[in-house]
């Protein structure tokens, strides 16, 4: 039972971390020549699941401007929000997946205990 916590609390943080970097990424979604990241969920040590972030250098949009009669041209974020959105939803619901998993294996092991105690 140990193990499955500890599991669950790695997918926690995991999660965590993938939010932070989505939350990110839509934050600057009109800096200038931002470049978004994208965290991915893989197995880490001992079955656990981490976080592995990656920058994504693809180029924004780029657009034309006019300033005081000279056209300059300007690269925009290459954050698309109906990437990012979607990314959110689904890391919330894993994030509670993992959040309700810990809830109940405390439930478990505190009725375990009064059991045993």
């Amino acid at each position: 039972m140990i193990g499955s916590l500890a599991g669950s609390m790695a997918a926690l943080k995991a999660f965590d971390t993938k939010m932070q970097v989505t939350s990110r990424n839509i934050a600057n979604v009109s800096t200038e020549e931002f470049k978004k990241s994208r965290a991915t969920l893989t197995e880490g040590p001992g079955g656990n699941v981490q976080a592995d972030v990656d920058r994504i250098d693809t180029p924004g949009q780029i657009i034309f401007q006019r300033d005081g009669g000279k056209v300059t041209e300007k690269e925009l974020s290459n954050v698309d929000l109906t990437e990012e959105i979607p990314e959110m939803i689904l890391t919330q619901h894993g994030y509670d997946a993992n959040l309700k998993a810990v809830k109940t294996q405390d439930e478990m092991l505190g009725s375990m205990l009064d059991t045993l105690g």
